[in-house]
């Protein structure tokens, strides 16, 4: 009674100090604490907020003694020190009840006050006895999990304290207690959040103490197998527990007790167990040891078969993930099907004696590197405002030139409006005329005669004229039909494509048929991009693009109506895959082929929202529908197990899957990544604009800003309105006329990014009354095409000197990036001349986002959103930069300014956008990210953009620059603002708030590397929690149950028993004895454990 009224006195002095410490809220959750004590003292305590008003009144310091010391810290120094058994239990319920009554910032603020040590030393104190008191015991081991489970440092805290071994010894010593080996078994499953404290217990024999916990099918004591398995599974966190686990065959103990469960758990009663399993075999199988043992046990055939069977079964689902996780992770790697990782395109640099050695360093491959996920996890996990420039110094100031100024005279030939008299009209005659007679006048004509498609702004004529004169790596002698034939948006709109249910997994086991069932496996070559010899069956698709843009390096049959297909890396170069472009043709109407391209490199892509591929039909168009459309059903993108030719660099493939069933038989069709759009259509395209424009009002010049590596030419177009007369005040209002800058198509395989460009162009060039008031308002300068030699040769990211010149801004090659090093050599002459442009805008492509964006600079945003120290307070900045995006969010339906960006990265430091904010002084400095997929907002909302919607976007930018003109007759100009078309849907258009990178995470596991997906109430707190609430005679059912056991086990013969080792252990691999006399020393209290 005695010990009861001390245990009340001190519970209630506790809750008493920890309620003055409290917020208000949290005074509420203590009630429940409160009864709690009372139900566990048997007593009932005082109103908790008399007693500490009444304290209060009689000593005034009360509270600030309360401040100093917390009822959280009286409590934890009580439970060290207290030697009282009951109070011991009294003050382990109160905190229990206390950190299940809150969210996790309990746990971690009882961490903070170190809980976890205080929980450990009474571990030692209690458990380091001749006879542990297991009252105490278990509550204690299950506090320690749940707090150790949210303490990083619990692993080197609990060796610190010798509570390492003192634990696997409490586990040896009560294996026939369900209750206390569980308890244990948590305990030994948080300790090994650390490597060091999961080696500490397999060099102490850990692993063959807890596999021996594991047995066959039961129904008995499940939370306690399921502990041991999860022990078993955090134990193989270390590649030296990993390899002792394989040299002693547990890896195929597991997969014959996942066959054992699975097979006699018919009731699905132990459906935890069997995902427990399957988890501690992922675990198992991060290592290229465990991956081989698994492979070489037949693991894969074994679980294809018992996920058909869950398949069948709702209950089952839940098995089917990581069972499909485990067998994608344990495929074997295979080599990518052609000669060489190099492109099979190669060009000779200048300068160079021989063609360039773009071979990768040898190194281990991806197999042979335990340590290369973890590598990835960490760089991926890296804060992304790591990134973030916050040097002050080269936010704010520019960097010297990258040339003398004597050299920058060179660039005034491309100021043409700067010296024009206008005299005569007819002069404004561009480079490079007189290709237009050059075409063939035989099959062309008699196509065009009898199927003409009269695609406006294109004439196949002069494209197949100017195509001739482009100069390619494989010298292309035949042209695309869509290019040449031209294409027409088809009428309404196409929505994102809906994503079947499972759709990847069906695709994945049927990839999987391939190496378990090889029989209706053809495996035969019928495209070989390097082999023009190669001879087709009759019965198979026939591919081919050896053309301008083309991409596509083989293609392997390999069922009779699927193909695997693999892309050419950009030239010079053995990666980047992501662009394709291919012809088709010997097809059997409304048959479904299946076609995956298995060599991309992203890892994720819009296909997996909606995005589908494009296809044209030659058939089609002929029959008057020349319509580039999005096409396929069952796509999806996710990782494969395909690794490089000659293993030489740590590259991780992605499949995309996708269906077609063509309309037509005998058809010749084209498939690509997104609409392309060739450097042979933009020099035509140019041609037919500088025709279309009356020279009396325009004036549009184009030039030759530099020849590319392989002598093609870049082309600089001047736009502006023609003086009214040639009177000095009008020569001088146009020669004073601020610049604007526009680029595009950097990066070859952003095709949109050009369909974009030419809707500028054309409303630049157009009648419209906005665009005659930008030409009046301003001097466009437009070079269309950065990388003519990467659009041509069908590259996805770089020139043909490998290099991505986005990234060579910051001091290009005038040899090796002569465009980047032009362009930017004539943005510093604008620069000295007193013209630096008021905007400067390079257009890209986003594969991996919706909608379209901007990216800009800005000083002060980039330093907030780093959290420097440096004071913005005294910045001054223009906040000018957000007024085209925030024009561009009323006025354009596919763009969202929530998805803009203005900060300055690191690794965006030599990008146009960077550089010529930072050296030139462009205030309004962007990049437009267009997607590839389409929208989900505005009026668009849930439909894929078009090549309409693209040159829509291009001319909706145009509308945008109204807002920076200087001329307040323009900007406010009724007529204007009653011409932009803004209907009621535009106006009400509003980006909706989306913050996120990329998209929300995939409905399927894209990647197979990642953890064991979690069972729904599985998790370590509900499974101690459960444990918790089974009635207190556990123990004794336990001591009878593990009797029973005992004499059952007696009985069986010695046979028998040989028997089941065999299986469970195979011949080769021998079981050490868990009697060998040596033992391992804990780091502190010196305790050691028999092995």
């Amino acid at each position: 009674m005695n010990r009861q009224k001390l245990s009340a006195s001190l519970l209630t002095s506790c809750i008493t100090v920890w309620y003055g410490s409290c917020s208000a809220s949290s005074r509420k959750s203590l009630q429940r604490v409160v009864k709690a004590a009372e139900h566990i003292t048997g007593t009932r305590l005082p109103a908790i907020q008399d007693i500490y008003h009444q304290r209060c009144l009689r000593r005034p310091s009360m509270t600030a003694t309360l401040s100093s010391s917390s009822g959280l810290e009286v409590l934890l120094s009580t439970l060290q020190n207290v030697g009282d058994v009951e109070s011991t239990l009294n003050i382990l319920s109160v905190l229990d009840e206390l950190l299940s009554a809150g969210t996790d910032r309990r746990i971690h603020y009882m961490i903070k006050k170190g809980g976890s040590e205080a929980l450990l030393t009474a571990l030692v104190k209690y458990g380091h006895t001749f006879s542990p008191n297991y009252t105490i015991l278990i509550p204690l081991l299950h506090l320690l999990a749940k707090v150790g489970h949210k303490d990083r440092r619990i692993g080197m805290k609990a060796e610190e304290a010798g509570a390492v071994l003192l634990t696997l010894n409490l586990l040896k010593h009560n294996g026939q207690h369900a209750r206390r080996t569980a308890a244990c078994l948590w305990v030994i499953q948080v300790f090994c959040s650390s490597v060091s404290t999961a080696n500490l217990i397999g060099e102490n024999n850990g692993l063959d103490v807890i596999y021996r916990l594991i047995p066959q099918y039961t129904t008995k004591h499940l939370h306690a197998i399921k502990a041991a398995i999860n022990a078993f599974s955090a134990l193989l966190c270390t590649k030296a527990n990993v390899c002792s686990a394989v040299s002693k065959g547990y890896i195929s103990g597991l997969l014959w007790l996942y066959e054992d469960w699975h097979s006699k758990d018919t009731q699905d009663v132990a459906i935890a167990i069997r995902h427990a399993l399957l988890c501690c075999l992922l675990k198992a199988t991060d290592s290229t040891a465990g991956r081989q043992a698994f492979l070489s046990q037949g693991g894969i055939r074994l679980l294809y078969q018992t996920a058909q069977t869950c398949l069948l079964s709702k209950n089952l689902q839940c098995l089917v993930e990581p069972s499909m996780q485990l067998m994608r992770k344990c495929l074997p790697r295979v080599p990518l099907p052609v000669t060489s990782d190099q492109s099979a395109y190669s060009f000779l640099l200048p300068g160079t004696p021989a063609f360039p050695d773009v071979s990768e360093t040898p190194g281990k491959s991806s197999d042979e590197s335990d340590a290369e996920a973890e590598d990835n996890h960490e760089a991926n996990n890296r804060d992304y405002d790591d990134d973030l420039e916050t040097d002050l110094n080269k936010l704010r100031l520019p960097p010297d030139p990258d040339r003398p100024k004597e050299l920058l005279t060179q660039y005034s030939c491309f100021c043409p409006e700067l010296s024009h008299d206008f005299q005569r009209e007819d002069e404004q005659d561009n480079e490079g005329d007189g290709t237009e007679e050059f075409y063939h006048h035989t099959i062309i004509d008699r196509l065009l005669e009898r199927h003409g498609a009269g695609i406006p702004h294109h004439d196949p004529k002069l494209y197949c004229a100017v195509a001739s004169k482009t100069k390619s790596i494989p010298e292309f002698s035949i042209l695309a039909f869509p290019d040449f034939w031209g294409h027409l948006p088809p009428p309404g709109h196409q929505p994102m494509a809906p994503r079947k249910p499972n759709i990847q997994r069906q695709k994945v086991l049927e990839d999987i048929q391939r190496f378990l069932k090889t029989d209706d496996i053809i495996n035969h070559v019928v495209f070989d991009l390097e082999d023009s010899n190669l001879q087709c069956q009759s019965d198979s698709l026939r591919f081919f693009s050896k053309f301008e843009s083309g991409n596509l390096r083989k293609a392997v049959q390999v069922r009779r109506y699927e193909y695997d297909l693999i892309l050419n890396p950009d030239v010079n170069s053995s990666q980047h895959t992501q662009w394709f472009y291919f012809e088709v043709s010997n097809m059997t109407a409304d048959v479904p082929y299946r076609f995956n391209v298995i060599n991309c490199e992203k890892s994720n892509s819009q296909f997996n929202y909606g995005m589908q591929p494009v296809l044209y039909s030659v058939k089609e168009a002929l029959e008057g529908r020349p319509h580039w459309i999005r096409t396929g059903t069952e796509i999806c993108y996710f990782r494969n197990n395909f690794c490089p030719a000659q293993g030489r660099r740590r590259t991780t493939f992605y499949t995309l899957t996708f269906t077609i069933t063509f309309k037509h038989s005998e058809d010749v069709c084209y498939l690509a990544y997104h609409y392309p759009y060739t450097y042979s259509a933009l020099m035509a395209h140019l041609k037919i604009l500088q025709k279309s424009v009356d020279p009396a009002k325009v004036f549009f010049k184009q030039q030759t800003l530099c020849s590319t590596l392989a002598g093609n030419s870049c082309p600089i177009v001047t736009i502006t309105a023609c003086p009214v007369s040639r009177r000095w005040k009008d020569l001088h209002q146009l020669r004073n006329r601020p610049y604007i800058v526009l680029t595009s198509r950097v990066h070859p395989g952003e095709s949109n990014a050009s369909w974009v460009m030419k809707g500028t162009l054309e409303f630049l060039c157009s009648n419209d009354l906005v665009a005659q008031s930008l030409r009046e308002a301003f001097v466009f300068k437009v070079i269309p095409m950065l990388n003519p030699d990467g659009v041509i040769n069908g590259t996805n990211r770089c020139d043909l000197n490998s290099k991505d010149l986005n990234r060579q801004w910051s001091k290009p090659d005038p040899l090796l990036s002569p465009t980047i090093y032009h362009t930017k050599g004539f943005l510093y002459y604008l620069n000295i001349i007193g013209r630096t442009p008021v905007v400067f805008c390079d257009y890209h492509g986003h594969s991996r986002k919706k909608n379209v964006f901007l990216y800009g600079c800005s000083i002060k945003e980039t330093l907030w959103q780093s959290g420097s120290a440096v004071d913005t307070v005294g910045l001054k900045e223009d906040p000018g930069y957000r007024t085209i995006p925030k024009t561009l969010d009323r006025i354009a339906p596919t763009f969202s300014f929530n998805s803009c960006n203005f900060l300055v990265e690191k690794s965006r430091s030599a990008t146009a956008r960077v550089v010529v904010w930072r050296e030139m002084g462009v205030l309004r400095s962007y990049t437009m990210e267009n997607t590839y997929n389409g929208c989900n907002q505005g009026i668009y909302k849930g439909l894929q953009t078009g090549t309409q919607e693209h040159q829509e976007m291009g001319m909706k930018f145009c509308h945008s620059l109204l807002s920076v003109t200087k001329d307040s007759r323009i900007l406010y100009s009724r007529k204007l603002i009653n011409h932009i078309d803004l209907d009621h849907n535009m106006l009400d258009h509003k980006s909706h708030n989306c913050f996120e990178d990329d998209e929300p995470p995939c409905a399927e596991e894209i990647e197979y590397s990642g953890g064991c997906p979690t069972l729904k109430g599985s998790d370590l707190d509900s499974d101690i929690d459960s444990s918790m609430a089974r009635v207190d005679d556990d123990d004794d059912e336990d001591d009878k149950e593990h009797s029973a056991q005992k004499h059952q086990q007696d009985s069986i013969s010695q046979s028998q028993q040989s028997s089941i080792k065999n299986h469970l252990f195979p011949p080769q691999t021998r079981q050490p004895s868990v009697d060998t006399p040596s033992e391992r020393r804990d780091l502190r209290n010196g305790l050691s454990i028999a092995k």
